[in-house]
């Protein structure tokens, strides 16, 4: 079932102990808080994990005006990346010596193959993601809406479990990494 922003907002009030609520405008003290941390634990919790479902590749455009120094061409990130996980090029998305300054990915190379975390639509989520938000929600509401520590740790714990069960059911999405070059096993023969 896909959930939307007040969905997740709402079932992570009700872990908490507080009313629900239905639009982030309504006036409640909920609603407020809802509003303003729901953005910024939502894009913490995606980019601390190369989710595969919020992971894309794009061909970048080189800008016009190179870096003062280090590197020869740079290229704008994509409005929607919210963290890099590598460059590529050649068709490859990894590989690439680069770095990241100013929304700006500088290298030496003059195409460019991004792979990158984006924000995805909440609807677009997979239930194991949604569990993962809604702890860690119900997480930063709790000290604003109860003042209690103790359920503010408590509610820690399970967020952290919820990511640790999200990571490993992600993880099972793709085939696993292979070691390409062990110097150690080929310098034995």
């Amino acid at each position: 079932m896909a959930l939307s922003q007040i969905d997740l907002c709402s079932r992570a009030l009700l872990k908490v102990g507080a009313n629900s609520i239905s639009s982030f405008e309504e006036g409640t003290a909920e609603a407020e808080i809802a509003a303003s941390l729901y953005p910024t634990v939502r894009d913490s919790l995606l980019s601390a994990h190369p989710w595969n479902f919020a992971t894309t590749q794009q061909r970048l455009t080189m800008l016009a005006t190179p870096p003062i120094a280090d590197f020869q061409n740079a290229f704008q990130l994509p409005a929607d990346c919210i963290r890099v996980l590598s460059a590529g090029t050649d068709g490859r998305g990894a590989g690439l010596v680069y770095k990241i300054a100013q929304r700006q990915l500088r290298t030496d190379a003059s195409d460019v193959v991004l792979t990158y975390i984006f924000r995805p639509l909440e609807t677009d989520f997979p239930p194991f993601f949604d569990m993962t938000l809604i702890a860690n929600l119900a997480a930063e509401f709790c000290i604003p809406l109860t003042d209690s520590t103790a359920r503010w740790e408590a509610l820690r714990e399970v967020a952290e479990y919820e990511a640790r069960r999200a990571r490993l059911i992600d993880a099972q999405e793709e085939t696993p990494a292979a070691v390409d070059d062990f110097t150690l096993i080929a310098s034995r023969y």
